[in-house]
């Protein structure tokens, strides 16, 4: 392999007779003057002059074709193999051409490739076409993971990928992007058991339901078990938010995530509002108002305490009085209405039923919470829950610079899928706000963001500009692209790759490392709940009833389409289940083309038997 052609400090192209280039794998060339210096392959390309191809682009001009012939390639009668390649750190000078070119050993990129080893970062998979470095490749790092690729569980068998998660400290967090079906969802739930490894203590809000540890994977020979780090908690049932402890910008926040506050509604909180208020005194309050704002004036409260029909009633309508003529003038009507909607919308929802004491528990002993709920809740619920937190930890940072006493809070990572519907471009979202401040001062404080989403493009531009580290997987809509070329260092060749990634297959573009690493994520150790095929599903399923039914018809077989109403009235009776004659004559032919019985015609009619061994 030599260098060819007109060459530049940043870039240089190579010629082979022998060997095939491949995207992305990486090089060393030899300058005589520079010394070795480590470059990537970022176009590839074979070439024959007698069997041309006009593609509209000159990628082999009269410069390589002349400094091909100088070295001693027959072009004129072989195929020549040529590639592009880039290098990883800027020459000093143009490269000499005629430079040899070699494929590099593991001790020459180690440093370059590799900023952790196993046990202290992130093993999310492999480095792609670097096979030909594993051989020398330290045993340290060999055997660590397995990747799935056509259906088969492949053996390591290039460089891994791990990523050091101490730089988060510096370089903070993590964007997964990616459409349907490329393998987003996989490669975060590889992220976080990963994490998981580290005990690092993680908040997932999951509005799929998918983010569940427990179902091993099946594929993988060895069973990892993630079973005592990680909790899957539900808004409503298991964890919930706690009225007496919200102050009156907490209740703005939930009840605006709920539906939007108007100026109005936010002055009847301001007004109405008082700390450590219990849902139920905060809800008589506007009751009390409300029912007096009804009657419209103070006489009128005036008479039904004179009318009162006891002492209990007249107590009420003088609480009543005094509530009116304290705040009548201060909250109208339809705001105060507004608010006793919205707040018993989340009161339905069993928002308040809970409190966050066992999302805090799990995360000082270091384990991933996995929050459950659909979107909606979720970003009602987040909105306090991400406040609490971030602000606990903010406070514990605060009281150490401040050499103050204050209560231990533990570093964590928020992560999230469909996160441009928790932080979306153009117009506020209630978690948008925190996640935004997260994403802009968490790292000072230890806090940090890992988000996913199938549209970068709908993602708020403030946040996308803090995810320091981007795994992009197969992505075919222009504006995505385009977005994710704005936001990462990825070539236009890598860009015009995107759409055509194998699912599980990666860029990772990482500030880090300083450049964009071509990967594929391993297998993962755990399996979604959500895996099974609807289609298997549903021939699953049809097959279940087939094999129930027959169970409670073979002992009642033969059977004449004639006594086909006592049949259904048996079955009726006996299993209590509602059968008409229609759907049991259904069900019998069906049970005839499944081949779980016969049917036969006589004089009588059709003749249902059960089929003879």
């Amino acid at each position: 392999m030599k260098v060819v052609g007109i060459t530049t400090q940043q870039e240089v192209f190579i010629g082979s007779k022998d060997r095939n280039f491949r995207i992305n794998e990486f090089l060393i060339v030899e300058d005589i003057n520079q010394g070795d210096i480590l470059g990537e392959v970022i176009e590839a390309h074979t070439f024959n002059r007698y069997i041309p191809l006009d593609t509209g682009r000159d990628f082999v001009d009269d410069s390589v074709l002349e400094s091909l012939k100088a070295l001693g390639y027959a072009i004129d009668e072989e195929t020549i193999y040529i590639s592009k390649v880039r290098f990883l750190n800027e020459a000093n000078y143009p490269v000499e051409t005629g430079s040899s070119v070699r494929i590099p050993k593991f001790s020459e990129v180690k440093d370059f490739m590799l900023k952790s080893d196993d046990e202290n970062g992130l093993t999310l998979g492999v480095i792609r076409n670097t096979n030909d470095m594993y051989e020398d490749m330290d045993t340290e790092y060999k055997d660590l993971v397995y990747t799935f690729e056509d259906g088969s569980l492949i053996e390591q068998r290039e460089v891994p990928y791990i990523m050091d998660i101490r730089s988060m400290h510096q370089y903070p967090h993590i964007g997964v992007f990616g459409g349907s079906g490329s393998g987003k969802s996989f490669g975060l739930r590889v992220v976080l058991e990963e994490i998981m490894k580290h005990n690092v203590p993680t908040i997932i809000l999951d509005p799929h339901f998918e983010m569940d540890f427990s179902a091993k994977a099946s594929y993988l020979p060895d069973e990892i078990s993630y079973e005592n780090k990680f909790v899957c908690l539900q808004v409503g049932k298991q964890v919930g938010v706690k009225f007496e402890d919200l102050a009156s910008q907490d209740l703005k926040n939930l009840l605006d995530a709920s539906s939007h506050l108007t100026d109005s509604m936010n002055n009847v909180i301001d007004v109405l509002f008082r700390n450590r208020d219990s849902l139920y005194s905060f809800q008589n309050r506007m009751n009390d108002l409300t029912e007096s704002q009804e009657l419209g004036s103070v006489d009128k409260i005036l008479d039904r305490i004179n009318s009162a029909s006891n002492d209990e009633e007249r107590k009420a309508w003088q609480r009543k009085k005094e509530v009116f003529e304290k705040y009548d003038k201060t909250c109208s009507y339809n705001s105060v209405k507004g608010i006793m909607w919205r707040l018993k919308r989340l009161e339905n929802d069993g928002v308040f039923s809970k409190d966050i004491k066992a999302i805090e528990d799990n995360m000082q002993v270091g384990r991933l919470v996995v929050i459950q709920g659909n979107t909606r809740l979720l970003q009602v619920f987040s909105t306090y829950l991400l406040n609490n937190l971030y602000h606990k930890r903010r406070s514990y940072k605060d009281a150490l610079y401040n050499k103050t006493a204050s209560e231990y809070f533990p570093p964590f990572i928020v992560v999230t899928d469909e996160a441009h519907n928790f932080a979306p471009k153009g117009y506020d979202s209630p978690a948008k706000s925190i996640l935004k401040e997260i994403s802009q001062e968490g790292r000072k404080y230890g806090t940090f963001l890992i988000l996913a989403t199938q549209r970068p493009t709908l993602l708020d531009e403030t946040i996308t500009a803090q995810l320091n580290s981007k795994f992009i997987f197969r992505t075919v809509r222009a504006s995505d692209i385009q977005t994710i070329k704005e936001e990462t260092d990825l070539t236009s060749e890598e860009t015009n790759r995107l759409p055509y990634l194998r699912t599980g297959d990666v860029f990772i573009s990482s500030a880090s490392m300083g450049r964009t690493i071509y990967g594929r994520i391993r297998a993962a150790h755990t399996e979604s709940p959500h895996t099974e095929n609807p289609f298997d599903e549903l021939k699953k399923k049809s097959q279940e009833k087939n094999i129930n039914f027959f169970e409670i018809i073979k002992d009642k077989l033969p059977v004449m389409s004639t006594d086909m109403i006592n049949l259904a009235m048996e079955i009726e009776r006996e299993e209590e289940i509602r059968f008409t004659v229609e759907n049991l004559e259904m069900k019998l032919s069906e049970m005839v083309e499944k081949g779980y019985i016969k049917k036969e015609e006589n004089f009588l009619g059709q003749k249902y038997s059960l089929i003879e061994e």
